[in-house]
């Protein structure tokens, strides 16, 4: 049915305006009289919880940074059957993001093209989202970026505002240096102005576990030597991977596509360099206790277990939402139960 209607309505309205009219449909899911009716149908079943980063999950399967940017809709996916919501990327200083049209559908390629740009209400805001949320049991992850308007020498200052905003509250950070949609932002990925950085938002952090989100589209040796990095440092984990700036093996045509401009690839056509970062990742740190979220042409929960079965500790999505609907969450559990 919802294959149905994405064909007939969805797939002509346009992409971020479907996008929060849907966020609406799923906020409404997780309001008090309507939660307790879906969570009956959709609740993941107890042999999938994960204990990692000192929390546990009730799946393995989380919603991806980029899909609620400002915690809004965090109980309606906890609700549909998510096992962690990971929310933002949340900066600083609020900001409206790029100009628009910024989201595309590579509909060929079941994907997406995104240049967002961290369109977001700032990291108080989104503290003050996540205290409410604490009377429930939703884990939820803060993933934070560098304001636009703060030049990459600053940046240190500027993830540390944000780190000590959200660490008292969030039940994990993920320093996210990986998007290509800020000027200068993956410059930061670079070893030797990463470890600083993350060594500052360490601190800032306490006792809340904190990660680092890379991209797809960094060399293996570089993989290998943040991999490293993030053990030296005492980060509890690493997120793999980002969307890829690669147009390589797309079935959408090539002039649509150059249309749609910059921006981010998401979806299938990252699946395989995710699954390699993936075996990168787990190659240089095997310890089980670093906690590996794998991300990237995720959909179904073959893709899932692969990614499980590769060394993931967890595992998110986000456009397979797009093309799959709101009980994604619950066939992927049904999935991995069988």
């Amino acid at each position: 049915m919802y294959d149905l209607l994405f064909r007939n309505v969805l797939k002509r309205m346009e992409p971020e305006f479907a996008h929060h009219a849907a966020m609406l449909v799923i906020r409404a899911a997780g309001s008090a009289p309507i939660a307790p009716v879906v969570r009956a149908l959709t609740k993941p079943d107890p042999s999938l919880e994960v204990r990692t980063l000192g929390l546990t999950f009730p799946s393995p399967f989380g919603v991806a940074a980029g899909f609620d940017k400002n915690a809004v809709g965090v109980r309606g996916l906890e609700a549909l059957g998510f096992g962690h919501v990971e929310i933002g990327t949340v900066t600083a200083i609020p900001q409206p993001g790029n100009p628009k049209p910024r989201l595309f559908r590579l509909v060929a390629d079941r994907g997406l093209v995104n240049r967002m740009g961290f369109n977001n209400r700032g990291a108080r805001a989104a503290a003050k989202r996540i205290a409410k949320l604490r009377r429930g049991g939703a884990v939820v992850g803060a993933n934070i970026g560098k304001s636009r308007v703060v030049e990459v020498d600053n940046a240190i200052p500027d993830y540390v505002t944000s780190a000590r905003a959200l660490a008292p509250l969030a039940d994990y950070l993920a320093v996210n240096v990986s998007s290509p949609n800020t000027p200068g932002l993956r410059g930061l990925q670079a070893v030797e102005t990463l470890r600083p950085l993350l060594e500052a938002v360490r601190e800032a952090a306490g006792s809340t576990p904190l990660l680092v989100k890379i991209a797809p589209d960094l060399p293996d040796d570089e993989v290998t030597a943040i991999s490293q990095m993030a053990v030296e440092i005492g980060l509890d984990g690493l997120i793999a991977t980002n969307t890829t700036i690669s147009r390589e093996g797309l079935s959408t045509d090539a002039a649509a596509v150059e249309a749609m401009g910059a921006g981010g690839v998401s979806g299938p056509p990252v699946k395989a360099r995710s699954l390699e970062v993936l075996n990168l990742v787990r190659a240089a740190v095997p310890d089980p206790q670093f906690c590996v979220i794998s991300v990237g042409g995720v959909e179904t929960a073959g893709d899932v277990r692969e990614r499980l079965d590769a060394g993931a500790t967890l595992v998110q999505g986000y456009t397979g939402f797009i093309y799959r609907g709101p009980l994604w969450a619950r066939e992927i559990n049904r999935g991995l139960r069988k």
